[in-house]
């Protein structure tokens, strides 16, 4: 049954609002100031226990469900995956019971990857897919979609709508954009090689997780120069990684071959046709009732998928970072690049770079006594370069979106090597 243009006027207005509040007008709340979002987020963790229990909860469940699903066998890489999994079940045993290698039970081992990974970024799944159907379902995509295309297709090859993607990263929380863009492919909405770009070219972590590695940096006197260059830096790196292999020969497919929507280019007035556009999906829409159950189940599932793999390849990830020379041979990987640069202590900045792979916050604690060009060079790098192993690799592995391991490595190489090369002149030019 068609609904009144009044009716979808409205219903589009004021779920969009609540979207765009909740994911991107920050809010003080006890003296922090971050997205709504985040502030439930904070809000449910500080409820006595909940950290343990749902922690352990989603461990344990994630970690046995695709063997009582038979799932775990369903291709070479999931086989492999599920079975380092189950080293997530050994690791929270430790944590739980303060028992096992001391080295494990370090503060900056297993209780970080659980306590600043695993916890949070499960938490903030549920809880922001509960929130996308005020962003997806109601037509503020296709508004933004038909205002921004003129930008998106050219510049990144991606459609208009995928602006509320990025935006979303950077504001939001990168987990819950991948679930964001997982979803639209899915639905038939990005192909694969755009989901891919998307991924792997704007999910990076929070601005609020920014804030951490600038005060490790020393860079919060100089804070809004130093996120704007680092959006610029991350930006200007996606344009041209999206022109290199692999990903320019990313399929065009859509999600199992089907047909797509394919955004559609408009003519005359564009403010007009966005708001057409709105309003047809927004007549389309269910209730939000049936919008926010299966958000919420699939946020859940989501969660319960990823839980494992955060906590068990996290650790593994710091265990190679801190008591193997594994990184330092990595680094004379970009040892050139920072060398031709002409950064002061070039070996300390190439094993920063090359740490990035691991976590995205050791190569700032790595540098943190080093030269001031190195520390602001590695604090852009660290976050340009978004793909790293104890988290935001885990989260694309548990989407459909149809990258490969080797896929990782490249596109990680070829983000930290061109975010070297943009970083450090800027780096010169404006904070020294």
């Amino acid at each position: 049954m068609k609904k009144s243009h009044t009716m979808n006027a409205f219903r589009f207005v004021f779920y969009s609002f609540i979207g765009i509040f909740m994911f991107f007008i920050p809010v003080e709340m006890n003296g922090t100031s971050s997205i709504p979002l985040d502030h439930v987020v904070t809000l449910i963790r500080q409820i006595p226990y909940f950290e343990v229990v749902f922690g352990s909860f989603v461990i344990i469940v994630g970690t046995v469900l695709p063997f009582i699903r038979n799932t775990w066998k369903q291709d070479k890489v999931t086989m492999i995956l599920s079975i380092i999994q189950i080293l997530a079940l050994p690791f929270l045993a430790f944590y739980l019971f303060q028992i096992g290698p001391s080295a494990l039970l370090a503060d900056d081992m297993i209780p970080f990857i659980f306590q600043k990974i695993v916890v949070p970024v499960t938490t903030i799944i549920p809880v922001g897919t509960l929130f996308l159907a005020f962003i997806v379902s109601y037509g503020l995509m296709e508004f933004i979609g038909v205002l921004m295309r003129p930008v998106m297709v050219p510049v990144f090859k991606t459609p208009g709508r995928s602006a509320v993607d990025a935006v979303t990263s950077f504001i939001g929380s990168y987990s819950v954009a991948l679930i964001l863009t997982n979803r639209m492919y899915r639905e038939g909405r990005y192909t694969a090689k755009e989901s891919a770009i998307i991924a792997t070219g704007f999910s990076t972590v929070s601005a609020s997780f920014m804030v951490i590695v600038a005060q490790t940096a020393g860079l919060m006197d100089q804070w809004i120069l130093y996120f704007m260059t680092t959006v610029f830096v991350t930006f200007v790196v996606t344009i041209l990684t999206i022109r290199l292999y692999p990903l320019n020969k990313f399929t065009e497919e859509y999600f199992e071959g089907k047909p797509g929507v394919v955004e559609q280019d408009v003519k005359g007035d564009r403010l007009k046709n966005a708001w057409k556009e709105a309003m047809e999906i927004s007549d389309q829409a269910p209730s939000l009732i049936q919008n926010i159950i299966p958000n919420l189940r699939d946020g859940i599932m989501t969660s319960l998928k990823i839980a494992p793999s955060l906590m068990s390849i996290g650790v593994i990830a710091l265990i190679v970072a801190n008591y193997t020379p594994f990184f330092d041979i990595l680094g004379y990987i970009f040892y050139p690049i920072t060398w031709l640069l002409r950064l002061p202590e070039p070996m300390l900045a190439a094993k920063a770079a090359s740490l990035s792979i691991a976590e995205m916050f050791l190569p700032s604690l790595l540098v943190v006594d080093a030269a001031p060009a190195v520390q602001y060079v590695i604090a852009i790098v660290c976050i340009s370069e978004i793909l790293f192993f104890s988290a935001s690799i885990p989260c694309i592995m548990s989407t459909d979106i149809p990258l490969k391991f080797t896929d990782y490595l490249i596109i990680w190489f070829e983000r930290v090597a061109l975010s070297l090369l943009l970083a450090t002149p800027i780096v010169y030019l404006l904070f020294l």
